[in-house]
Order: C-alpha cells, then structure tokens, then sequence
C-alpha cells in the first residue's frame, strides 16, 4: 500500500493525495472496520469501527457499486459525521470512496483523501480509477487467501465428523472476543488494524489439530489421565503440521502475518508461570497474539454448552479469569475482556446458533 501510494504521488498532477486506506466489513455483525492505510500525515481513524446501519451513504454505496467524491469534508463535519469530523482535524479536506465488491459480494471500502478542497476533479477521479481498481483487487487477493484457508479447515473439520467442540458458533464469538480484546490493547502495545483483523482472521483455526484427538478423550467428561493428556498436547503440533502443509500446497508462505497464525496455534495453551503446554513458555516469552487467543477461548469454552458440560455464566467466567489472571493468563487481556460486557452480549446475542463461516 505504501509502494504504491508512492507511486501514485509520482504523479504531479495526484501529489497531493495524501491518504489511502481500507475499511472492511463484517456482514454477520454489520459493522464497518478500518484495516489498512497509508498516510502522509497521522491517521485520523485507526481502530475504528460503526455499524453500516448507521452510516446511509456509504450503506447505498454498497448496495449499488456507486462511487462518491466529497470535495468539501468541512461542510460534511459542521452537520455532525464524526468520521468526517476527525479527518478534517487531521487536515483531510476532501475524499473519494469506492466500495470493494467480488463476484458480487461487498466485502468493504477503498477511502482516498487529500489536503486539498476540491481535490477529487472528475480529471483526477479518472487518472485515479486504474491505481483504485488495483488496491481493491491486490487486497481482495490477500483476502482470498485467509479465506482459502479457512475452507479448507472447515472441510478438513467436516470429514472428520463435524465435532460440537468446535463449532461454527463457538469459533465465530472466540474470534471477535480476540478482536475486542486486541483493540482494547491496540494503542498501549502499537498494535495496528492490519494485526487486529488477521488475529480476528487466524483466531478461529486455533485447534485445527484437534482432528488428531479421539473422541474419547476430547469429550471426557471427567479429569484426563496423563496419557490422555499427552495425546491432548500433541494436538499443538499436528496443527503446526496442517497449516504447514497447507502452506506449501497453496502457496501461502507469503501470506501477510503468516507469522501471526503460527503463533496463536503454537502457544495458546501456554501460560504465563511457565505451567502451560507444550513449550511451557513464560510470561512475554508467549507472542501477544496467543495471549489474546488464549483468553478468547477459555471464556468461550466456558460460556458454552458442550456434551460434557453446561454452560457457566458470563459472570462465572469473568470471576475466573481474574482468578488466574498474571498466573495463567495476561492481566491485560482479561482486563479487556471483563471491560468489554456489553460487546460480548451482543456477540452472544448474535451468534447463539451453529454456523460455519
């Protein structure tokens, strides 16, 4: 993105399009989140997001593939858009916005801004259109990929008897209890969206190496024997071993934040004293990402109904989490977590049935 809003910028006449970025939208939850930018200056809007209910405009955009310039964005703050609001205070005065659609899908929003009022003349629209054309389709391609990915986890779920330790539902929540989280700590540890929406990506293939794990003992009702406890544990490598594999036969090494996935797989079963598997890793030795997975997981498993179990109460898990927090889990993440009631009813609320997605 960087390269290439360079490139564009070589251009005397497109010198003074000072911003590109990407917002992408999550249709099961209706909402709108920033992902990637390149900025001149500082970026107005990192970690944002809003419901695509409450924003009309962009809403019709969507819906018909139009495209929409605003080369006065004053006039569009002084009537109360927040977002247009804190592009002004950045000095963006004028934008340009295309909506990213696939084969028919909406999957987000290419947003281009510039310094300058009356920026977007049809002339500049016109030289711009290939170089938005572009972005749209190298960001669809990463995109493609991690859904790739994603399929065929699913399929690999599936012929091997689909298990309700895993299911659709249980993945959907744990992967947007990691975002909430990820967000929460996005500002104290420079987290940007970029990293937040590939662990809200990567999140859900966490125990893809559960396929490996008999029935017998992943639905034990009662405490594992230490040898079933050791086939539990081999699970961590038989997924590094899957996605590995995947890799290579996709062409997937060079996936952005490949690194990321490898991570929330390898060590989200570590804790911080050191008493987690299968490395027992300490404290920072953990990478962040499987910090923020682990705490995701753990309060899922425990909110939901399993053949062996029944399901706890928000409040239950939240009073165990700060249990074992800075013992086994990050302190951190289970502040954010407890801090975040309210999303997590709404997640709840939306993900009460099976789905596979």
């Amino acid at each position: 993105m960087v390269c290439l809003h360079d490139e564009i910028k070589s251009d005397q006449d497109l010198t003074a399009l000072s911003r590109i970025a990407v917002a992408l939208y999550d249709e099961r939850t209706d909402i709108l989140k920033t992902f990637i930018h390149s900025s001149d200056g500082e970026s107005p809007l990192d970690h944002s997001s809003a419901k695509m209910s409450s924003l009309p405009s962009l809403q019709q955009l969507a819906l018909t593939g139009g495209r929409r310039t605003l080369n006065d964005l004053q006039v569009v703050a002084e009537i109360g858009q927040r977002h247009a609001s804190r592009l002004v205070a950045c000095g963006y005065l004028s934008s340009y916005t295309m909506p990213i659609i696939s084969k028919g899908q909406f999957f987000g929003f290419l947003f281009l801004n510039s310094v300058e009022k009356g920026f977007f003349t049809p002339l500049v629209v016109h030289r711009l259109r290939p170089y938005a054309e572009l972005i749209a389709q190298v960001v669809m391609r990463e995109l493609d990929a991690v859904r790739m990915m994603h399929a065929a986890v699913k399929v690999i779920r599936q012929v091997s008897t689909v298990r309700d330790e895993e299911t659709g539902a249980h993945l959907a929540r744990m992967a947007r209890y990691a975002r909430l989280i990820a967000t929460k700590l996005a500002d104290r540890h420079g987290l940007d969206d970029e990293f937040v929406e590939y662990l809200f990506q990567f999140s859900p293939i966490h125990d893809v190496g559960k396929i490996g794990v008999p029935d017998s003992i992943l639905f034990k009702p009662g405490k594992l024997t230490p040898e079933e406890f050791d086939v539990m544990k081999a699970h961590v490598a038989r997924g590094l071993e899957i996605i590995d594999l995947m890799a290579v036969d996709f062409g997937m090494q060079s996936l952005a934040h490949f690194s990321i996935l490898r991570n929330i797989i390898a060590y989200h079963h570590e804790a911080l004293d050191g008493s987690g598997y299968p490395h027992r890793l300490r404290g920072t030795e953990i990478p962040l990402e499987a910090r923020i997975a682990a705490v995701a997981d753990v309060f899922d498993a425990l909110t939901s109904e399993r053949p062996y179990k029944k399901a706890w109460s928000n409040q239950q898990a939240c009073d165990l989490l700060l249990e074992l927090a800075g013992s086994k889990f990050d302190p951190e993440c289970v502040a954010a977590m407890l801090d975040s009631q309210d999303e997590i009813r709404e997640i709840q609320a939306s993900f009460e049935a099976t789905v596979f997605d």
